[in-house]
């Protein structure tokens, strides 16, 4: 049985590699080759949480777990096995596999639900999951300019030093939310926020939206109106997004449940759906992570790893 360390992960999981995965997980799930478990917690009095999610994709089968407590970092593991016989095959350190899967998935929906001429780019937030965003974004979408607004100023300005320092196009720090907002043709929502972060009129009309800073019910990015006005709603699982999406959950009018709007990126990804038909549609995907992700993500990097 393999360890495979952080470091391994960081160097065997480039993010256009994760986002031609993400494309297959999704394409699995629209098969009904690959199945998947939603996320469970299990919360403690001393507010530390157990969070659990598993997935099967035909090959492998597996389940991220992890630990969290809002005064001290989270900690990620994956474990990986065989389908054909259960055999375990290894356990991950799975920190940056979160957050490769997870912008690679924003990547898949912007590749699908973005204009196509796409070349400017508005990120709200400059933490653990901001530089993944930003470089599938950069695999999919010709940016030309990026701009970056979070709340803490520092950690702003030192994200983008050394992103600029890694890419070569123009990224600088937002003095607001609202003017890095305006005129994005793409805005990546990567927050712990609990309210929303921007409004519907700093939005083009014929912006993409990629929102997957929350996955608790009682927590959102986007405001009312965003959903409610946006022409899709992708989501990663309806199921899933039923129980903890509180973009749409803590949307007043419900009725957003029952429209054709809301549709899940499997059926994007296959096809059955086209959610950009016209340039001037506004379009969201609602993220929350699938354990489908970490399954073929993982089995990728074992693969690459045995050989090493």
């Amino acid at each position: 049985m393999l360890s495979i360390t952080e470091s391994q992960v960081q160097e065997l999981l480039p993010i256009p590699d994760a986002i031609a995965l993400m494309k297959t997980a999704f394409e699995k799930l629209a098969s009904g080759e690959a199945l998947i478990q939603p996320r469970r917690r299990l919360i403690l009095p001393t507010a530390a949480v157990l969070h659990y999610m598993a997935a099967g994709d035909g090959k492998y089968f597996g389940a991220k777990i992890y630990a969290t407590h809002p005064r001290h970092r989270a900690h990620f593991t994956f474990l990986l096995y065989r389908a054909e016989d259960a055999e375990p095959l290894a356990v991950f350190e799975a920190n940056s596999l979160g957050q490769i899967r997870t912008g690679a998935a924003s990547g898949l929906a912007t590749e699908f639900m973005a204009r196509e001429d796409a070349q400017t780019l508005a990120i709200i937030g400059s933490g653990f999951q901001a530089r993944s965003q930003l470089e599938a974004m950069l695999a999919v979408r010709p940016i030309k300019r990026v701009a970056v607004w979070s709340r803490n100023p520092e950690k702003r300005t030192t994200f983008v030093e050394e992103c600029s320092g890694k890419f070569p196009i123009h990224i600088e720090a937002a003095e607001t939310a609202e003017h890095a907002v305006r005129g994005a043709d793409i805005v990546v929502t990567a927050t712990s926020a609990k309210d929303p972060v921007l409004a519907k009129d700093w939005l083009k009309p014929s912006a993409h939206i990629n929102a997957m800073g929350s996955n608790q019910a009682s927590r959102r990015e986007l405001p009312d109106d965003v959903i409610q006005q946006a022409d899709w709603v992708a989501v990663d699982s309806l199921d899933q997004a039923s129980m903890e999406a509180g973009d749409l959950l803590m949307v007043v009018d419900q009725q957003i449940w029952k429209r054709g709007k809301l549709v899940e990126l499997k059926d994007v990804v296959s096809g059955r759906v086209q959610t950009r038909t016209r340039t001037d549609q506004l379009t969201v995907f609602k993220s929350l992570g699938l354990a489908v992700e970490d399954v073929i993500a993982a089995g990728y990097v074992y693969e690459r790893a045995r050989k090493r």
